[in-house]
């Protein structure tokens, strides 16, 4: 059998950096954005001037986090909190994290990749992260209609 996954292009990731760069730039933060592809591989990465150096591996594993798990990084988080089991075994888990700013990208009902915003404040990333999904039409969530 033959898989007919969809991925997000290497172009759509670069348009999408950019739209976040922009925005936050616009905004006045200081920010990095890792796009990755559905299997959460880095297909492109941006960052402010000022950018603090811990936000660029933040952001890299905040868009791995929402490309391979399908979620929001914070929704991630909600659902650690409450399962003292879970938060044991995904806790040692390398390149999931649990912070806001960490979106998936949906095409339809299709998962095709993960955005990671992180430097400024949570509610900053989550914005620069939505202007990036909107920049090239996709979505945060599944569309359930059954139409792509």
């Amino acid at each position: 059998m033959i898989s007919n996954k969809r991925d997000l292009s290497s172009n759509a990731g670069l348009i999408m950096a950019q739209a976040a760069l922009n925005y936050a730039n616009d905004k006045g933060w200081e920010i990095t954005v890792a796009v990755c592809d559905r299997s959460g591989v880095l297909i492109a990465f941006m960052r402010t001037d000022d950018v603090i150096p811990a936000a660029v591996e933040f952001a890299i594993d905040k868009a791995f986090t929402a490309a391979t798990l399908g979620k929001a990084t914070h929704e991630f988080g909600e659902r650690m909190a409450s399962s003292a089991g879970l938060s044991l075994g995904v806790g040692t888990r390398n390149r999931l994290i649990t912070g806001t700013g960490g979106r998936p990208m949906y095409e339809g009902g299709d998962c095709v990749g993960g955005i990671g915003v992180s430097g400024a404040m949570d509610h900053q990333d989550l914005e620069c992260a939505n202007a990036a999904l909107q920049s090239v039409g996709l979505k945060a969530a599944p569309d359930n209609t059954g139409k792509h």
